[in-house]
């Protein structure tokens, strides 16, 4: 088998085999003859571009004799383990990929298209795999050992990032990299079936109009994605404030700050949680606070802003239903230190949350808003929810796909005078409802 057809076999590319040998040799030769101060002064392109010049004269020096593909396919294995993440490099350089998940050194999987897959890649050791995980993590200047085993972190280009070794994690080191999403328009996701015109139209009254909402979904299901989407449409006038974990949202406007939380450092000091970005950012004067995931305490705080003011302000919770997304804002904002009685926490969310936007993903891969629910409940009424789109899927067709269709209903009086006044038209799918009758209302506790 020549060098060509072994540095693309995939049961050669994790193995020690002749090839595994020659990129080792070769790294070694590399990291002989280069000065590792000078290269630690250049940025990232010209430090790949140094190395390859250096290793491309080592290889005319030293041999084998290559062909003109032969050659830069070494050169780019030798300097993808030397300077980037060895076999990893060219799955992050792939844009349909969204996920890479490593389970071990032998198991690679990848998320395209919403459908996982596993790759005939598998790193040459354990130990690779351990170099490959401690690059990821001390660009962020963090540790993973036994004492830490468990590590959160974001590449410089955006990816997040999740570690975790034995003896937590009895597979082997796993790695899950979830890639920077790429910043969706509403109309394109009406390209991709996530929704239609009429929600489209009604979301952006919604959003113009100062309703507070809430993106509710599973894992996976592009919360991130459509919260992006949806802060398209603040007024480029408004000071927003976004609030995230791990920075993805790409806001447009002009006037945006961007926070993002800090994990605690080696000695456990440090750490700036997503709360207390939420309080710092009711002192910063915001007309619309944007958080990426509520998910502890910062919940309490995040409702007491929306009902204090602070309307139009956009977040995502992790919930498999509307009404599930209220019954977990509730019991996240009861994780504050604040004590606070459950009736209270109810009559609070009832206050702050106007609309819930709820994200489904398919088995097809096809993420969709499956309903957008309004708020038309007050004070202690128990949580009254009105549905006011649906997507009504069928059984999976003979092609894989899932289809359906959306499905519109009445608004409340309320909403339709509040979109009024904010000179926001209600689409005419909708229409207004006469009585209570004809509200699709349903009661969750």
């Amino acid at each position: 088998m020549s060098l060509r057809a072994r540095i693309n076999s995939p049961e050669e590319h994790g193995n020690r085999g002749e090839d595994g040998h020659m990129v080792a040799s070769y790294r070694a030769k590399l990291l002989e003859e280069i000065d590792l101060a000078e290269m630690s002064s250049l940025a990232a392109a010209e430090r790949r571009a140094r190395l390859e010049r250096v290793l491309g004269h080592i290889i005319s020096r030293e041999g084998p004799v290559l062909s003109t593909v032969e050659r830069s396919q070494l050169i780019r294995r030798v300097v993808d383990e030397a300077l980037g993440l060895g076999i990893l490099e060219p799955l992050l350089e792939d844009a349909s990929i969204t996920e890479i998940m490593v389970n071990g050194p032998d198991a690679i999987f990848v998320e395209r298209g919403g459908r996982v897959e596993q790759l005939p890649l598998r790193f040459a050791s354990n130990d690779q795999l351990m170099q490959t995980i401690e690059r990821i993590v001390s660009t962020v200047n963090r540790r993973v050992d036994e004492s830490n085993p468990m590590v959160d972190a974001r590449l410089p280009s955006g990816e997040r990032v999740n570690v975790i070794i034995p003896p937590l994690s009895l597979t082997g080191a796993t790695l899950t990299i979830r890639r920077f999403p790429r910043s969706f328009t509403l109309q394109e996701l009406i390209g991709l079936g996530s929704l239609d015109e009429h929600m489209l139209y009604l979301l952006a009254g919604l959003v113009q109009a100062k309703f507070n909402v809430i993106v509710s979904g599973a894992t996976g299901t592009g919360k991130t994605t459509l919260l992006n989407a949806l802060s398209g449409l603040i007024p480029g006038g408004e000071r927003i404030i976004t609030i995230e974990d791990s920075a993805e949202l790409q806001l447009q406007q002009a006037h945006v700050i961007r926070l993002e939380s800090r994990p605690p450092n080696v000695e456990g000091k440090g750490q700036v949680s997503i709360r207390d970005l939420v309080r710092n950012s009711l002192r910063m004067r915001p007309d619309r606070i944007v958080v990426g995931e509520v998910r502890g305490g910062e919940s309490l705080d995040m409702l007491q802003a929306m009902s204090t003011g602070h309307d139009g302000s956009l977040a995502t919770v992790h919930a498999n239903s509307a009404e599930d997304a209220l019954m977990r804002l509730q019991t996240l904002a009861s994780m504050s230190d604040v004590e606070i009685p459950f009736v209270a926490l109810h009559d609070q969310i009832n206050s702050a949350v106007d609309v819930i936007v709820q994200l489904t993903r398919f088995a097809d891969g096809a993420r969709r808003i499956t309903e957008i629910a309004l708020m038309d409940s007050h004070g202690s009424d128990p949580y009254r929810l009105v549905t006011v789109a649906r997507f009504n899927a069928r059984p999976m067709s003979s092609d894989g796909r899932i289809h359906g269709n959306f499905e519109y209903f009445p608004v409340p009086r309320r909403t339709a005078d509040r979109l009024y006044m904010a000179s926001q038209p209600l689409p005419q799918a909708f229409g207004i409802a006469r009585s209570a009758d004809q509200l699709a209302t349903r009661e969750a506790r």
